[in-house]
């Protein structure tokens, strides 16, 4: 015989529902179950049972066949075969366990009832879905209270149940006691092994560590003696040292007295050409002052042209509002021809196509940086498309002229025969007639209008590319100047370090290269005037006075190769504004100096770098 197959077995949290009472929820084991069916020609029944694990006497059953099942599914319009019917159950079931923890589950277990509690009273099982709008039940099960017997069946299966349970863990426990008897039997022996071994151990540690440390006295006893020798040698290494260390200093310290007498002369000499080069120092910051206020004219005449610059910016400002200023009016224009009657439609198509046109030109000019180049090729277009254009419009105006003329005709003709209507369509054909000159006027005003943006814009690239161009070279020449005053910075950083170079190194020079850089620094002063390029610049003075020769070592000279290097000569270009340069030079003054060529207003902070290695230049207002 066929045994029962138990599908679902768990506690479920269901609400109670009773008729005048309050709702309240309680556990309840659901116990889903198939057994074989008596009837032939159904194989098995499905079986729900309710039951609570703390009262004995709670007993729900139901018992559904496939003919139960059809009944059921045609009063709730449930869509699954008997087949599918105890798992989709068994999966509501599943959700509503999920759902148990949340604050607002989504599904829910009611047990409802009639009476006023469950008093071994029929009841139904509700699955039931929340949601805002109202509760929908998916499925309702009629349950029926167990009576004596069924009650006696339930509590005769839990006692057989629990019986063998109790069986299978006797035999378990008897089991694991066999196991664990064995296991310590098995753990006493091993300790009893252990425990020998260990006593074995100690031994033999104490008897090893009791001849490590005779060992140890012994080999302590000899390092120590080793010790006190190796200290009495040390020592006496120690005084042969210090003796020796004792007779080097004291002919150091001789060395150095006589190399600090030598030095305080030195320190002399140096004094004296101190004195000497302040004095040049300030003659030379004498000149710079006049070149820097040269400096400071430059630096205002970049700031002229920046204000130019914003000035061309505003203009350009004022010349976009009044390009959208004209796109008002053409869209005022647009919209008044839109307004006239249907036998212009033509014209007026045409007509918004040539606003779009200009509208695109009016787009270009607003991008006037980028696209100067191809805003000429887009007029040439527009004009080309305007005039035809213009002819298609002509045409048109023409053919809707014969055509109304045709018409006029017609009536005409049609006048002899209706001489009561002749007044009527006469008054008809003189208001055509005025329309049609209306029309004709307002299109040779549209071609005014347009002729006139036309004119308007082009004047506006004119000014836009006069201003373009403005803005560029003001670009370029802040651009040569920033270079100039660059490279100024950069050569007169290099000729100080330079001439603190040839200073420090005054000393090392042999005397015959000396004689020779002061033979060929001369040789520039035997002319008065010294040529630079197609100018010459002559000295104030009658005659060259030259320089004292003095016995003081000489700073090299600077060679003309220093040149600025990626300057273009054209920024070099002899100007009105030049700076005499004379040749003499003060008695002060380092006899090592070149003659540098005469610079223009531009340059002339390279004139500084020049003449005035030692010169720190200053940088221009941002």
């Amino acid at each position: 015989m066929a045994m029962a197959e138990e599908l679902f077995c768990k506690v479920v949290s269901i609400v109670v529902k009773c008729k005048d009472c309050e709702d309240r929820r309680i556990n309840v084991r659901i116990t889903v179950e198939t057994h074989p069916s008596t009837n032939p020609i159904h194989k098995k029944d499905l079986v729900v049972r309710l039951t609570d694990d703390t009262d004995l006497y709670f007993l729900y059953n139901l018992k559904i066949g496939e003919e139960d099942f059809l009944n059921l599914k045609s009063q709730q319009g449930l869509l699954v075969e008997f087949s599918a019917f105890p798992q989709r159950f068994i999966d509501l079931l599943e959700q509503s366990i999920s759902e148990q923890v949340k604050e607002v589950p989504r599904f829910l277990l009611q047990l409802v009832t009639a009476s006023p509690a469950l008093d071994h009273m029929p009841a139904s099982l509700d699955v039931v879905e929340t949601n805002p709008f109202k509760h929908l039940t998916h499925l309702s099960l009629r349950l029926l209270p167990g009576n004596d017997n069924d009650i006696k069946k339930y509590l005769a299966g839990c006692l057989r149940n629990l019986k063998t349970e109790n069986s299978i863990l006797q035999e378990t426990l008897h089991r694991t006691e066999d196991d664990l008897s064995k296991r310590l039997s098995i753990t006493q022996q091993t300790l009893a092994e252990k425990s020998k071994e260990l006593d074995r151990l100690r031994n033999e540690w104490t008897s090893q560590s009791s001849l490590l440390t005779t060992r140890h006295t012994q080999e302590i006893a000899v390092e120590r003696e080793k010790a006190h020798q190796m200290q009495t040698q040390c020592q006496q290494q120690y005084e042969q040292q210090k003796r020796e260390m004792e007779a080097a200093h004291k002919k150091a310290v001789h060395h150095l007295e006589s190399k600090v007498e030598e030095l305080e002369l030195v320190n002399k000499d140096l004094l004296e050409k101190k004195y000497k080069f302040e004095s040049s120092i300030r003659e030379m910051r004498a000149r710079l002052s006049g070149l820097e206020e040269e400096n400071q004219r430059t630096k205002q005449e970049v700031v002229s042209l920046r204000r130019e610059n914003s000035t061309l910016d505003s203009e350009c400002h004022e010349k976009e509002k009044v390009v959208n200023q004209l796109k008002t009016k053409t869209a005022v224009l647009e919209q008044e021809v839109k307004d006239k009657e249907q036998v212009l439609k033509r014209i007026n198509d045409v007509f918004e196509s040539a606003q779009e046109h200009k509208k695109k030109i009016e787009e270009s000019l607003e991008e006037k940086q980028v696209q100067i180049g191809k805003l000429e090729a887009t007029l040439k277009s527009l004009s080309e498309e305007l005039l035809k254009t213009y002819r298609y419009c002509s045409k048109q105006a023409n053919e809707i002229i014969k055509k109304q003329q045709s018409d006029i005709k017609k009536l005409m003709e049609k006048s002899k025969l209706k001489n009561a209507v002749t007044m009527q369509q006469e008054k008809i054909l003189e208001e055509k007639g005025q329309t049609l000159q209306r029309e004709r006027l307002e299109l040779n005003n549209v071609k005014q209008a347009l002729t006139l943006k036309e004119q308007q814009a082009s004047a506006l690239q004119e000014q836009l590319d006069a201003a373009t161009q403005k803005l560029e070279e003001c670009k370029q020449m802040l651009k040569t100047n920033e270079n100039v005053i660059n490279w100024l910075n950069k050569q007169l950083n290099e000729n100080k370090i330079m001439a603190m170079q040839s200073t420090s190194g005054q000393s090392d020079l042999p005397p015959s290269v000396v004689a020779g850089s002061t033979s060929c620094k001369f040789g520039a002063q035997k002319n008065p005037l010294v040529h630079f390029g197609p100018t010459a610049i002559s000295s104030p003075a009658a005659e060259p006075r030259p320089f004292p020769q003095t016995s003081t070592p000489t700073v090299p000279a600077v060679s003309s190769a220093n040149d600025p290097p990626g300057l273009d000569m054209k920024y070099l270009q002899r100007q009105d504004t030049n700076i005499p340069v004379r040749i003499q030079k003060p008695a002060t003054l380092p006899s090592a100096v070149t003659t540098r060529p005469l610079l223009p207003k531009q340059g002339s902070q390279q004139a500084v770098s020049a003449y005035f290695p030692g010169a720190q230049p200053r940088l221009p207002a941002s």
